[in-house]
């Protein structure tokens, strides 16, 4: 059994049904919307939203029909935002498949994301569950302007740390911190929403610095760089960190390439260089564990269970996974 098999292995069973569930969720009347989402669930990741849903909720009770409601909304809100940033990005491929605007172009993808949208308040009100909408709609609200913010930052790439983390904390933590909410809310454990919040928030922020990690290469080739996020001028933790411990012509140089010369494989090069020498992937790793193991902190509140150890295998699978 997998990392990862073992980590649903407590609720295998929802996850399976969930699949059913969720496709549901999408049918439409309309022949090519269907079309198009039938070939969107076909090629869903790991649904490791879903999963959070999951395992929050068997911390405190059994999963039932307002649990799959509630994983139905996020992994809606979560595909939504998908479909549209490769809108955003003009991007081709997600996950190593056509993305939605490769095949039916830009229009058809941001009218399929906002059915979407769509489709979580028209499910909340028909279930009735008001709660679960105004936590996914909050969740809406911050990734929206994280995104702006960071656009707004990166253009003068004049991101602090604060405003590093900001981002961050709206943009990827809010969706993963929802999960978890969403997830208690749906068992009526009102009195621990906040806390597992709080953990699916940490945990959000150590997914987002190991992604900023792997722009600079795999755990074990750190030096051979994608250099995705420094051809997109993102301000991630170990370019922010460089920035703020190197040599002011260092840091000139270091600017310059981002913002002038991020195109140039040999210059994206030596800025991963530059940022490994000055320190900002050892910073990013030891932050990133920081958030992890205050997350696992969080869950020592409650009592033992499989699910609990299965979020704790799920923050340590966050840490170390290889893509």
């Amino acid at each position: 059994m997998s990392g990862i098999e073992k980590i649903i292995a407590p609720v295998k069973v929802e996850m399976s049904s969930f699949e059913t569930y969720f496709k549901s969720a999408l049918e439409s009347k309309v022949p090519l919307l269907d079309k198009v989402t039938q070939y969107i669930v076909k090629r869903k990741g790991k649904q490791m939203r879903p999963l959070f849903v999951f395992l929050s909720c068997k911390l405190f009770g059994e999963a039932n029909d307002t649990t799959f409601h509630a994983a139905s909304l996020v992994e809606l809100l979560h595909t939504a935002t998908l479909v549209h940033d490769d809108v955003v990005d003009d991007a081709n491929e997600r996950r190593g498949f056509f993305s939605v605007n490769a095949l039916w172009k830009n229009k058809i993808a941001v009218l399929v994301g906002d059915y979407m949208l769509s489709k979580i308040l028209l499910l909340s009100i028909e279930k009735e569950n008001i709660d679960l909408l105004e936590v996914v709609a909050r969740s809406v609200k911050e990734m929206s302007e994280g995104e702006l913010l960071q656009i707004e930052k990166a253009r003068s790439l004049d991101i602090t740390e604060a405003i590093y983390f900001d981002v961050i904390k709206m943009k990827t933590a809010s969706l993963i911190s929802t999960c978890c909410e969403a997830g208690v809310i749906s068992v009526g454990a009102h009195d621990h929403r906040e806390k597992m919040r709080a953990f699916g928030e940490k945990v959000g922020i150590a997914f987002q610095i190991k992604d900023d990690i792997f722009d600079y290469g795999t755990p074990n080739n750190i030096g051979k760089p994608t250099g995705i996020d420094i051809r997109e001028q993102k301000m991630t933790l170990p370019l922010i960190y460089a920035l703020d411990h190197s040599p002011s012509k260092i840091k000139a140089e270091l600017k310059n390439i981002v913002k002038n010369h991020n195109e140039k494989g040999p210059k994206i090069k030596r800025a991963t260089d530059i940022v490994i020498e000055y320190g900002g992937i050892d910073y990013a790793y030891k932050t990133m564990k920081a958030y992890a193991d205050d997350a696992i902190s969080i869950l020592d509140d409650f009592p033992d269970s499989d699910a609990k150890e299965s979020l704790k295998a799920l923050v340590d699978y966050t840490m170390n996974r290889k893509k």
